[in-house]
């Protein structure tokens, strides 16, 4: 049997709350969910952030730098 509970750890004691459950990480499962202002917005992939970040290195330095990842 499962139960679903929302607590709100905008106070002290969700907070106090939440980290007593993650604790028990064999029975309890803690699922945070999406800001509304980011959900919907698209993901991105390990190798699309890392190809922006070496345009971007390669742009401002003037390098040809191709990163291993």
């Amino acid at each position: 049997m499962e139960v679903t509970a929302r607590i709100n750890i905008d106070s002290p004691t969700g907070r106090k709350l939440v980290r007593e459950i993650e604790k028990h990480k064999k029975i309890a499962e803690i699922e945070y969910p999406l800001p509304e202002s980011i959900a919907g917005q698209k993901t991105f992939t390990l190798e699309e952030v890392f190809g922006k970040l070496e345009k971007k290195l390669n742009e401002h330095y003037g390098t040809e730098l191709k990163l291993k990842y």
